[in-house]
């Protein structure tokens, strides 16, 4: 199947007829994905680098997992969808499984940082 025209008018239209379009054709709708993709990286590497800090403060290899904190943002992910959601419906499981695919690879990531940073003050600490 080929690709939709991006400079036609719509084909469908929604049943609820309180639904504000977006976009007058799906090129625009694009452009603002794009444009919103590139915020939402910009948060994600500026997010990735106080990740990175993290592991300044964290002892051993546990701490840098923390299952409290994961929880914790999980649950905060899933409020923040309900607070910002305009009509998606089930925008709480997309933001949920976008979190715990990032936090997952955010882990991975301080865990090497971790395991290559000297321990400075505290001889208990794990290298």
């Amino acid at each position: 199947m080929n690709e939709p025209a991006t400079d036609g008018a719509p084909l469908r239209a929604f049943r609820d007829p309180a639904y504000v379009p977006l976009a007058r054709d799906l090129a625009e709708v694009r452009a603002n994905i794009d444009r919103l993709d590139d915020a939402i990286v910009a948060l994600i590497a500026e997010r990735a680098m106080y990740v990175k800090d993290a592991a300044r403060f964290k002892r051993d290899p546990q701490q840098v997992a923390a299952p409290a904190r994961q929880a914790e943002v999980f649950a905060r992910a899933r409020d923040l969808a309900a607070r910002h959601d305009r009509g998606f419906e089930g925008l709480a499981d997309v933001v949920e499984a976008t979190y715990r695919t990032m936090v997952a690879a955010f882990i991975s990531g301080e865990e090497r940082y971790f395991h290559n940073m000297q321990s400075i003050g505290d001889p208990s600490c794990e290298p």
